[in-house]
């Protein structure tokens, strides 16, 4: 089987040789025996810090995709000639810019059910804060991708009798997705990573899963590392299909 991860095999490498090394040039005992104790639900330790992951592939997955359809309309309304939609999008983009990811998360979680009487779980908050997050650096992303589509294209679908719609969806959208699709990856990944946040309110991803062994086991640095090791290992993954899919794409 053809797998890239020949490549990344260098970073862990040295990933591997800076935990040995650490581990050698310190009077610190590593006890990586604390992921094998059973804890008290009955499931091995690492078997319970694994456990996040399916939270954490779930949140991202669905996170992503809402920050893609929301980033799409903000794209469309950046490239509108209408003034009124060009400065809609530019107030939007830049006062969600600059709200820290932690600090909405929080705001939606605690703040804006107070606004609209609702409850919220920690996952459904978790996916509106990361995706209202997410949508202005996916918006910037698709309007780059729209605009290198060769204007040629639009005219010959103007000449064709299509209407800015159907040029859109039938010509421009997929030939942009070819060109973004690496940048689209690459905030998969950061995706993944500002996952781990929701944590903060209670969803039990891995970050979070992490957190709990921690109080009740006081071996940080070792379950700390197990967790870094987890977010390698699924982003490594993530990278390889993504490097697929835009290989598959290429090719058709």
């Amino acid at each position: 089987m053809n797998f890239n991860i020949t490549k990344k095999i260098p970073t862990l490498t040295m990933f591997l040789v800076f935990l040995v090394f650490m581990g050698c040039s310190s009077n610190y005992q590593w006890g990586w025996y604390v992921i094998l104790p059973n804890n008290k639900v009955g499931l091995s330790n690492i078997e319970f810090l694994v456990s996040g992951l399916g939270y954490t592939i779930i949140l991202s997955v669905i996170s992503i995709s809402f920050a893609i359809l929301l980033g799409l309309i903000v794209s469309v309304a950046s490239i509108s000639r209408n003034k009124t939609l060009y400065a809609l999008n530019i107030g939007y983009t830049e006062i969600i810019r600059a709200i820290p990811v932690l600090v909405m998360i929080l705001w939606v979680y605690y703040g804006l059910p107070v606004l609209l009487n609702l409850n919220f779980t920690a996952f459904t908050a978790g996916i509106i804060a990361l995706s209202i997050c997410e949508s202005p650096f996916i918006a910037e992303i698709f309007r780059s991708g729209i605009q290198a589509v060769p204007k040629g294209q639009k005219e010959a679908g103007l000449s064709m009798g299509m209407n800015f719609f159907q040029i859109f969806y039938h010509i421009t959208l997929p030939q942009a997705v070819r060109i973004i699709l690496p940048a689209l990856g690459n905030q998969f990944v950061y995706m993944l990573k500002m996952s781990s946040l929701v944590s903060i309110i209670g969803l039990n991803e891995l970050t979070r899963k992490a957190n709990e062994l921690v109080v009740s086991q006081y071996r940080p640095l070792e379950i700390y590392t197990f967790l870094v090791i987890e977010y390698l290992v699924l982003i490594l993954i993530v990278s390889y299909l993504v490097r697929r899919l835009e290989k598959k794409l290429r090719v058709n």
